[in-house]
């Protein structure tokens, strides 16, 4: 172990990193990258084909996401992407071990493409490979609880009990941020909708963020909309980058409740607050109370207002007389990168650590 650490934290939509320490993560970055012709080879083949950050403003066309559904489609772009992050910190503060965070859905082969480019590519000194889920629960203090973590690929609950995973209770969703942007995209600009497009863009971000919210009970808040005369709500008004005012629907305003009746969304499966009653169920009668009472959320969908009220209330209502708990941090967006900013500094941890030396040892044929 050194005395700091890189944290890698790279989901579906955002990546987080930084060093060790922080109560934050220095660099977020949308997880995207984009393939622009090169002049000189203008074919659609990687050879001919160069690689950035971002969106480029002159070919929107062109981005595309490495990391979709908690599993990596596009290695060279994730290869792109983490070059950056380490060739940023070592001009700042030199060559650190790193941990990098994976989803409890990466497959064997997964982990040795992470770990071959971080030793043979990026040439760090050691890795350690760190669950999500098991990160976040960390972050909250906590060493038995229920994780619910709802990002832009994927909803997860997982139970735990002195730090260790329950798995009969593991669930997996998925619906999650992704497919509410999708329901905005289609009930905002109908036909005409395109997800490469900059202003359609803007208009589902800022709406996700500034707009949308989870009711606490969504017939009384329809009914509360209907009986509303047209323009009496001005937070209901949403001004289009061009100026033009543009009245939201209720259904636009609550797409969060996504999370909570998918049918009404015409989603497959179970909410997440039944899929959280049914992980705790599935465990050990025994660990019931205890895991309703130490309830976890967290991820970017879980900052939504009245999100962890809904979802307590829900779990409260259903485990009674038992008396469920939400702990809900101020920065669940960033549980598992917080997590493993701790993890990196626990003695515990130090034998699950592999060294460029062990790696050449027993990995590189």
């Amino acid at each position: 172990m050194s005395a700091r650490t890189i944290v890698i934290d790279h989901g579906s939509a955002f990546l987080k990193a930084g060093l060790s320490g922080w109560n934050e993560p220095q660099l977020v970055l949308p997880s995207v990258v984009n393939y622009i012709p090169c002049r000189e080879n203008p074919g659609p083949s990687y050879a001919r084909r160069r690689v950035s950050l971002g969106i480029d403003i002159c070919r929107p066309d062109t981005f595309s996401y490495p990391v979709q559904r908690g599993r990596v489609i596009n290695w060279e772009g994730v290869e792109h992407i983490w070059s950056f992050i380490l060739e940023k910190h070592r001009l700042e503060h030199g060559d650190f071990p790193v941990i990098v965070t994976e989803s409890p859905l990466r497959e064997p082969v997964d982990r040795q493409k992470t770990l071959e480019i971080m030793f043979e590519l990026l040439d760090v000194p050691s890795v350690l490979l760190a669950d999500q889920l098991e990160m976040s629960l960390y972050s909250s203090g906590l060493l038995t609880g229920v994780v619910v973590d709802s990002g832009c690929g994927l909803t997860r609950v997982q139970p735990f009990h002195l730090g260790r995973p329950l798995r009969p209770g593991t669930k997996t969703l998925e619906f999650a941020g992704q497919d509410l942007s999708a329901y905005l995209f289609k009930s905002l600009f109908k036909e005409d909708y395109n997800r490469h497009n900059l202003f359609q863009l803007d208009t589902v971000a800022s709406t996700q963020m500034h707009k949308c919210y989870v009711p606490q009970n969504l017939g009384e808040e329809l009914d509360f909309y209907q009986g509303l005369p047209s323009g009496a709500d001005e937070s209901n008004i949403y001004h289009l980058p061009d100026g033009t005012a543009v009245e939201l629907t209720p259904m636009q305003r609550l797409a969060p409740e996504m999370f909570f009746s998918p049918q009404v969304f015409d989603l497959q499966g179970p909410s997440l607050s039944q899929a959280t009653m049914e992980s705790i169920e599935a465990c050990e009668a025994s660990l019931c109370p205890l895991l309703a009472s130490h309830v976890v959320p967290c991820g970017g969908n879980t900052l939504y207002p009245g999100f962890t009220t809904r979802l307590y209330q829900l779990l409260d209502s259903h485990f009674a007389p038992t008396k469920a708990s939400v702990f809900a941090g101020s920065s669940r967006h960033f549980s598992v990168w917080l997590g493993a900013s701790v993890v990196a500094h626990l003695s515990t941890y130090k034998s699950e650590w592999l060294t460029k030396q062990e790696y050449d040892e027993s990995f590189r044929m």
